[in-house]
């Protein structure tokens, strides 16, 4: 299921947005999730492609996909498609995938830049990858020292 060489703990991060996908990536040790920045998100065989270069760039072996839960904890068309596609990227490139709460991810990304004083449109070239890195350091701290999804 893992690919020759990747490392077992390093995972990839993903905020699915209707333009624009957020990347982040974890450490070897599965610890510490940074902002591996963004990508365009075209047609699903597209982006899953990208997705597969990114994985094979930062030597990850796994995914974890923000799930967009409406604030009470239920699923709206937003999750349904964000499972979807989820499943689509289990299948095709045959790596492990999770789903987790993203609720707020972006607008704590928003507010971290706007308290260092970032420009409106700084942030927006930026918010993407960071809201990544809250889904991804989420995971991690979740699952404390487990090892892989």
């Amino acid at each position: 299921m893992t690919r020759p060489g990747c490392i077992p703990a390093r995972l990839l991060g993903i905020d699915l947005g209707e333009k624009r996908i957020g990347i982040a990536v974890s450490d070897p040790g599965g610890i510490i999730a940074r902002s591996a920045g963004r990508i365009g998100r075209g047609a699903e065989a597209e982006t899953i492609e990208r997705l597969r270069a990114a994985a094979e760039e930062h030597e990850a072996c796994g995914f974890v996909v923000g799930l967009p839960l409406n604030m009470n904890g239920s699923e709206g068309p937003a999750a349904g498609a964000a499972r979807g596609f989820a499943e689509s990227l289990r299948r095709v490139l045959g790596l492990p995938v999770v789903l987790w709460d993203e609720r707020l991810t972006t607008a704590e990304a928003d507010a971290i830049m706007r308290s260092a004083g970032l420009s409106r449109r700084a942030r927006a070239g930026r918010v993407d990858g960071l809201a990544a890195q809250r889904i991804l350091q989420s995971y991690l701290d979740s699952r404390g020292s487990e090892g892989a999804p």
